[in-house]
């Protein structure tokens, strides 16, 4: 079956960065014991990823690379912001290490991930770009599996499993 809109594909993918000299660096992969599974065409994804997966059908392979502009944006330098070092005072493993992320929220409840590039005695100083803002990132895919998407799985916006159903 052929990848379109409203259908749960699974796939293996192996991420790597391009970086500046062309060297790849390593990121994540899965594995058949644990693939990608996802809702294509719901915006789950990166559109450009979309994109390239696109027609393709189980057993096909593909590498394709996505620029910084067509992934998570150029790395934005007036993206750091200093936490208040009060803000980790009660926090049972006490102030985070440098590298470290930190999932945070907005105001309007919007998640996002902040990497922690120092800590003075006053604050916290984070990253709140993407962590792979800037980033040219290289996949090699391969497609395990495409079917229409059940009913629930459009109502609740996710795939379900292979086999549609959800786990419990």
């Amino acid at each position: 079956m052929t990848i379109e809109n409203n259908h749960v594909v699974t796939l293996n993918y192996t991420l790597h960065t391009i970086e500046e000299n062309g060297e790849k660096t390593f990121v994540e992969q899965s594995n058949a014991e644990q693939p990608l599974s996802f809702l294509y065409g719901v915006g789950m994804m990166i559109p450009k990823f979309e994109q390239e997966i696109a027609g393709l059908t189980t057993g096909d392979k593909k590498s394709f690379v996505i620029v910084p502009a067509e992934a998570y944006g150029e790395k934005d330098p007036n993206a750091v912001t200093q936490l208040p070092i009060d803000m980790f005072k009660d926090h049972p493993q006490g102030l985070p290490p440098v590298g470290a992320f930190l999932p945070l929220s907005d105001n309007q409840g919007n998640n996002f991930t902040a990497v922690v590039l120092e800590v003075t005695d006053e604050a916290v100083i984070v990253d709140l770009n993407h962590p792979m803002a800037g980033k040219t990132l290289n996949f090699d895919v391969e497609v395990v599996s495409t079917r229409p998407a059940t009913e629930e799985e459009l109502a609740h916006g996710h795939a379900h499993g292979a086999d549609g159903n959800e786990a419990h």
